[in-house]
């Protein structure tokens, strides 16, 4: 859309991912003259063009095979084998479908769409490729992109997500360095598609950020399901060899080496703030990260910072949303009170999913409080056992029936039995109030009434 010179708005969002989207509709929904500038040509950002739905595309064709090939399990036989272009014609059309979804909630709510790249200036102005928006706040929201190990490029065979996400073909064997959410989802999603895969991460566990039952329990399903996992590994060198690529790293001071067709790193995800003229705006870098305070204001007068640019814990699309609506609320004049985000879910899309909230046990005895813990197997559960998938359900609650602290999950559809738990948590339920809710049966919510009734001390299917 052509827009003026120096044409007013109230509210300029730079980037159209889910905290920028989320700020300029919520905006024009209380009444803002918006503008939101976008450099890709097509809204979304990284959530849905590069990460959260593409992903989940190619992990649905993954659970799909995973099923086919298990069928005698359920009486019926059959098997089946991926076919690459098919899996990501399927991935691009649930993406297309998205975004056109998003362009027309866009222009349905009136907010005008500037096309290019976005530099801010002094006082609340950005610059797009020379034209100037003045307006009354700025909301950056540029999002993150994938960050790699010193020294090393992305090759034909070296790749991050984004260059996995449409890659030729599918790798017969692949080296994964980093096993946060990202890492664990494509190793899974590979060994899905039959390739052998070894995963490498430097910390001394893997899903490192989750409780440390939950991190042994995933390590576990992953050796069963044939995924090599090496804890505390540190990558000492990564080359092309030939038609392959050779990973050095050391375990425990011992120098091993690890060929494949394709090497991933999943080793986190850095701001975009490059060319962003944070300096000009008198905006602060924390780490790399747009310095905020607990109202998402950035160190500029009217200038904010929502999603994976800002320093705030958690890389997450759904916490993108929530600042993104927070801070177009807080610009309305709306009173609305900081983000909690340890209240916030935390999911992975791996077979078996991983899900949790609240505190660790960790960092619940860190922080002073006497714990109760629940751990509850899902085969204790019928439709667990009907789906044909285990995993576990912890729960750490306040000693003697004290409210409950956190839940951490690995098991079938745990990232979407998690909201449940979220509710749980931030309305801080104690288990005896949980246990006194009706979990239809044969459900697999039932796994967490089930653990709460049992912290409650009054064990149904378990001892």
């Amino acid at each position: 859309m052509a827009v003026r010179m120096a044409e007013a708005y109230d509210v300029v969002v730079i980037g159209s991912g889910t905290g920028g989207y989320s700020c300029a509709l919520r905006s024009a929904q209380l009444g803002k003259r918006v503008a939101l500038v976008e450099r890709d040509g097509r809204l979304g950002g990284t959530c849905l063009l590069r990460g959260c739905i593409p992903t989940k595309a190619l992990l649905r064709s993954a659970e799909v095979l995973d099923t086919v090939n298990r069928a005698e399990e359920w009486g019926v036989k059959a098997s089946g084998s991926p076919d690459w272009d098919a899996v990501k014609a399927f991935e691009e059309r649930m993406v297309d479908k998205l975004v056109t979804g998003l362009t027309s909630l866009i222009k349905a709510r009136k907010v005008d769409v500037v096309q290019g790249t976005a530099a801010l200036r002094s006082g609340a102005s950005v610059s797009v490729d020379g034209r100037d928006l003045s307006a009354t706040d700025v909301v950056v929201a540029t999002g993150s992109s994938p960050k790699l190990l010193p020294g090393v490029s992305v090759t034909e065979r070296i790749i991050t997500s984004d260059q996995a996400l449409t890659y030729p073909s599918i790798p017969s064997s692949a080296v994964v360095i980093g096993a946060g959410a990202v890492g664990l989802e494509f190793a899974s999603l590979y060994r899905s598609f039959g390739a052998d895969v070894t995963v490498l991460e430097a910390l001394p566990r893997i899903a490192p950020l989750e409780d440390e039952e939950i991190s042994k329990e995933i390590g576990r399903a992953f050796r069963k399901r044939g995924i090599q996992a090496f804890a505390g590994a540190h990558v000492q060198g990564i080359d092309e060899v030939g038609d392959a690529v050779r990973v050095v790293y050391d375990v425990g001071g011992e120098s091993k080496s690890v060929t494949a067709d394709v090497c991933l790193v999943a080793v986190g995800r850095g701001p975009v703030t490059e060319g962003l003229g944070v300096d000009q705006a008198g905006v602060e870098l924390d780490r790399g990260f747009v310095k905020v305070d607990g109202q998402l204001q950035t160190t500029a007068p009217h200038v904010w910072a929502v999603g994976d640019v800002a320093a705030t814990p958690l890389q997450l699309a759904h916490v993108a949303f929530t600042e993104g609506i927070a801070v177009a609320e807080r610009i309305a004049g709306i009173q609305v009170p900081e983000i909690d985000y340890t209240g916030i879910p935390r999911v992975t899309y791996c077979t078996p999913e991983v899900a949790s909230v609240g505190l660790t046990e960790a960092q619940a005895v860190e922080r002073g409080h006497e714990v109760d813990v629940e751990k509850l197997n899902f085969q204790a559960i019928g439709k667990a056992n009907i789906v044909g998938e285990g995993g576990i359900v912890k729960v750490v609650a306040g000693k003697a029936g004290g409210p409950v602290l956190g839940v951490h999950m690995v098991g079938p559809h745990v990232t979407d039995l998690i909201a449940e738990a979220m509710l749980i948590t931030n309305w801080e339920a104690v288990p005896a109030e949980v246990a006194a809710l009706i979990h239809p049966h044969p459900t697999l919510s039932e796994a967490i009434g089930e653990a709460h009734l049992a912290l409650a001390g009054k064990p149904l299917h378990t001892a």
